[in-house]
């Protein structure tokens, strides 16, 4: 089988996608990239029901390589971002807060340093239909230089050098998605600016080295 561990790690990651309520039903997609080939979820199956044989393989040209199901219909929007960011793996969810935002917002702005680890500040990609190649263009715009966007009255998607990767960007996407919602329930939430985004980055490259104790006589 083709690709088998990629396979069985996109049962694994759609099964923690689905239990962590990333996404409900069969929405939301993910896969991952090995040289010029791409295992994907099939379209029409529950995350949490897939079985690695049924999900497809395809080349980078979107032709079906092996697999008896048909690809996502966000397969495009999969393609697109392998093209354009030399990603290995993508993970595409309709997560509440994420959506909340991506149909209320134009952006995400960076209200928690750890925002710096998906790009800083989140870009919502214009609307466009599901599955199309219109789709596929303002995602790929949105995620310039960033590792996730969100994608208009949809969801989210985030990319990364492996299926970890990319599911750990999703998370966090989804955690400050709701501190900011959950902040503007109280008040106007606080933007970094970018001089105090700046003193993170320098810090995490100048980190503070603590003397080692002396030693006992």
């Amino acid at each position: 089988m083709l690709l088998a561990e990629q396979r069985r790690l996109l049962c694994e990651y759609g099964r923690k996608a689905a239990e962590t309520g990333l996404v409900v039903g069969t929405a939301g997609n993910l896969s991952a990239r090995v040289g010029d080939l791409v295992a994907v979820t099939p379209s029409g199956v529950s995350l949490d029901r897939l079985e690695p044989e049924a999900c497809p393989v395809i080349d980078v040209g979107g032709h079906l390589v092996e697999g008896e199901l048909q690809p996502s219909s966000e397969t495009p929007m999969h393609l697109a971002l392998y093209t354009d960011t030399g990603a290995q793996a993508v993970v595409h969810t309709h997560s509440t807060f994420g959506t909340v935002i991506a149909t209320t917002m134009t952006e995400l702005p960076p209200i928690h340093y750890s925002a710096l680890l998906l790009g800083g500040t989140v870009k919502v990609a214009d609307y466009a239909t599901f599955g199309t190649p219109e789709l596929a263009d303002s995602a790929r715009a949105a995620l310039k230089d960033r590792r996730a966007a969100l994608l208009a009255n949809h969801g989210g998607v985030t990319v990364g050098d492996d299926l970890h990767g990319a599911f750990e960007a999703t998370r966090l996407l989804e955690w400050l998605c709701e501190v900011y919602v959950r902040a503007k329930a109280v008040g106007e939430p606080r933007v970094l600016t970018e001089e105090q985004l700046s003193a993170v980055v320098q810090r995490a490259f100048s980190p503070p080295v603590f003397p080692r104790r002396p030693a006992s006589p």
